[in-house]
């Protein structure tokens, strides 16, 4: 098979060589995410227990309340997951009906920390309260400002799709959106294993 017929072929965002330059670029840029967490993670690790006169984690972090916002922000992977698939299809109405629900799940989980945030500050948990704290809402607020950018700029490219339809640059945005989605999901299951469960019972 010559490179120009493989252009042609396969799915829609990858057609191009400016596609998947665009999409390997993403890759790159995911990679210093990466980077950027790791670091958080590494000084919350540091900083774990030195909560001072402010309450311990134990006696703030809520299980069911953590569960909740797990369960909305994996099932907004599931629906973005869908969402591509749908997209693949050439169904324009079902990506953009799919990617709504994301949107959703993902503000649900947003109004969900902000709860959690507000109520921790209520109980004497604070971002000056500790060294503990500091490094806990600036790990998770770092979280919740990348969950934010996400949906603002799905939400940007559904107003694309509206006007565009599906294109080879509009499948491409999609694609690495769905990208960008996932790795979040990601960051939070470490975020909840190592942040919350540990927090409960240490």
């Amino acid at each position: 098979m010559s490179a120009e017929s493989d252009l042609t072929t396969g799915p829609l965002e990858y057609r191009s060589h400016e596609d998947r330059m665009t999409i390997l670029g993403f890759w790159i840029f995911l990679g210093a995410e990466i980077a950027l967490f790791s670091t958080l993670f590494a000084t919350y690790a540091v900083m774990f227990g030195r909560t001072a006169e402010a309450p311990s984690p134990a006696e703030l972090f809520e299980l069911p309340m953590v569960l909740i916002m797990t369960f909305l922000l994996l099932t907004s992977s599931f629906t973005c997951g869908i969402a591509i698939h749908e997209m693949r299809r050439g169904s324009l109405k079902g990506l953009l009906t799919w990617l709504a629900v994301t949107l959703l799940l993902g503000l649900g989980f947003l109004g969900f920390e902000i709860y959690e945030f507000v109520h921790y500050a209520h109980e004497g948990a604070t971002l000056p309260s500790s060294a503990f704290w500091s490094s806990f809402f600036v790990l998770t607020g770092t979280h919740g400002l990348h969950v934010l950018l996400g949906i603002s700029w799905a939400s940007l490219l559904i107003v694309q799709l509206r006007r565009r339809g599906l294109t080879q640059v509009t499948s491409r945005k999609m694609f690495v959106v769905g990208l960008y989605w996932h790795f979040l999901d990601v960051i939070w299951i470490f975020i909840f294993t190592s942040v919350y469960l540990i927090g409960m019972v240490v």
